[in-house]
């Protein structure tokens, strides 16, 4: 099987291309190192194993087509994103083009050279919207939501909210819709919060690895002792280890002809949910620290709530979430640490 990954050298990306190489599959890998840390994570794959790698830009129609006809994937894991919300407000038409424009040129390339592959896309619960019409219950360390307390299946209504929600929405409902007009193997997932190894976290995307780092400032002495928070620290996401969302992606590739044209919502489920604060918790209760912060407004489109209803990915690609915060995070702050020294 030869792997084609757009943004093979982001947090994911990268972590399913080392999944690529250990299984001695074929690996090409698309990114122009827009990212922090993207050059990072190159150079720990090109420790791995040989692969071929485009310095490319998705905005650039020539660029993907031309890797599409030459290399002929059989599988593209369509990581390649502008991922940060704040960005979306500060540069929409960065956004737009990366996300809706970078995620068109790819699925047209591959309609009219590399018909047979298979396309399993990175989206996000952004597409739903900020929930204000929903009912939040405000309790000690985290808010519930009323109507979806298993959590928010595949169902719940769309609301493009922010440039972000926008451009992701987009290029979403394009690879449902080149599925269903040109019968293109496209699979959706809407992907609550991630974390892990090879995640340069900072402080507008990553925000499991951006306190990680604010921590271990605190317990080596190496920064402030005090950052700030958007909010009130009680928002909720079900956060999903990057070993999980590996074994998410090959999952559905062994899986396809029943995944194929289907959108997911993915997480660690309702198990595997933190808010902030809850977070800090855990942080203290692992390093042995104090953490204090300031309160900032909320952020801009900030949902209180989101946990994904996991059960539709159970039962079609036989998936399910098994790192737990506790270890999840434990590996993280080994990874972050390694870094620092």
């Amino acid at each position: 099987m030869k792997y084609l990954i757009t943004g093979g050298c982001g947090f994911i990306g990268s972590n399913l291309a080392a999944e690529v190489l250990k299984r001695g599959d074929e690996l090409v890998v698309f990114d122009n190192l827009f990212r922090l840390g993207s050059s990072i994570n190159l150079k720990w794959l090109q420790k791995q194993r040989k692969f071929k790698y485009y310095p490319y830009d998705i905005r650039n129609l020539n660029d993907i087509e031309t890797v599409i006809k030459v290399e002929q994937p059989d599988v593209v894991f369509h990581l390649a994103g502008q991922v940060a919300m704040t960005t979306s407000i500060i540069n929409p038409r960065l956004d737009f083009e990366v996300n809706a424009m970078g995620t068109f040129n790819l699925l047209d390339s591959i309609r009219k050279y590399a018909p047979n592959a298979m396309i399993l896309y990175s989206s996000t619960n952004k597409v739903y919207g900020d929930f204000k019409e929903l009912t939040f219950k405000e309790g000690e360390s985290r808010y519930i939501c009323k109507e979806y307390s298993e959590g928010f299946n595949e169902v719940t209504p769309l609301n493009f909210h922010s440039p972000y929600g926008c451009s992701k929405g987009a290029a979403d409902q394009y690879l449902l819709d080149f599925n269903r007009i040109y019968g293109i193997k496209t699979v959706v997932f809407r992907h609550s919060s991630m974390y892990g190894g090879n995640q340069h976290a900072t402080i507008d995307q990553g925000w499991v690895g951006w306190f990680i780092l604010k921590a271990l400032e605190i317990k080596n002495n190496s920064g402030n002792t005090k950052f700030t928070i958007s909010g009130n620290g009680k928002q909720v996401r079900d956060v999903l280890h990057a070993s999980d969302v590996v074994s998410l992606y090959f999952k559905a590739v062994e899986n396809i002809e029943n995944a194929k044209g289907n959108v997911f919502n993915i997480g660690g489920g309702i198990e595997n949910s933190l808010s902030l604060l809850e977070l800090f918790k855990l942080l203290e209760s692992i390093l042995v620290i104090k953490m204090n912060f300031d309160k900032l407004s909320f952020r801009e489109s900030d949902q209180l709530v989101f946990i994904a209803n996991n059960e539709k990915a159970k039962k079609i690609l036989g998936w399910k979430a098994i790192t737990t915060p506790e270890n999840g995070i434990r590996d993280s702050i080994k990874w972050a640490e390694s870094l620092i020294k």
